[in-house]
């Protein structure tokens, strides 16, 4: 089944709020809509909880890669509370072709799984090898029925959406859908 813009969009003004800048309480003028307090920062709120209880399948997948590439689990944060749309990771290539990369080696592939929808993405510098293929793998058998989004869709710019990590205008689907995690591996 294809993924639409539309399917997408709905997704994400279902848990972000349209025109709503993303202040702290205090900058908010008496009157005006607060941020924290709309019904679409509930419902990203609860599908984080969500995640914070299904985290031990996160957990075993991670395992799993973790076993075989050098990863990093950037999925504590929402264990400590915080309302992250995904779970995200990345792995890290060596630099050398030594068998043993270490942390030093550039992250050069990050995977995410949504929490809003049945959705995942990878972001991936395009290295000759079997990575983004295995990582696929375990997320398609860990999340069945999850889909990639397609990148003409995932970088599309939702213009009236804020969010942690990204300001008004500068928000992609990606992003809403994954977090500002999405870019802390830039692709060739």
């Amino acid at each position: 089944m294809m993924i639409t813009r539309s399917e997408l969009l709905d997704v994400v003004y279902g848990c972000y709020p349209r025109g709503v800048r993303n202040f702290e309480r205090i900058h908010v003028p008496p009157g005006e809509p607060f941020y924290d307090d709309t019904e679409e920062h509930r419902r990203l709120i609860e599908a984080a909880n969500r995640g914070r209880a299904e985290y031990p399948t996160w957990e075993a997948m991670i395992h799993r890669l973790g076993d075989r590439y050098s990863l990093q689990n950037e999925s504590v944060s929402l264990v400590a509370g915080w309302s992250n749309p995904a779970y995200s990771a990345r792995i890290y290539r060596a630099k050398d072709v030594g068998p043993v990369p270490s942390l030093s080696d550039r992250a050069s592939l990050s995977f995410h799984v949504s929490l809003l929808g049945p959705y995942y993405g990878i972001h991936d510098r395009g290295e000759p090898d079997e990575i983004s293929a295995a990582v696929v793998e375990e997320i398609e058998a860990t999340y069945p029925g999850y889909r990639p989004i397609p990148p003409e869709l995932g970088n599309e710019v939702v213009p009236d959406v804020e969010m942690d990590g990204a300001l008004m205008g500068e928000a992609t689907i990606y992003v809403c859908l994954f977090s500002d995690v999405w870019t802390w591996v830039d692709p060739v």
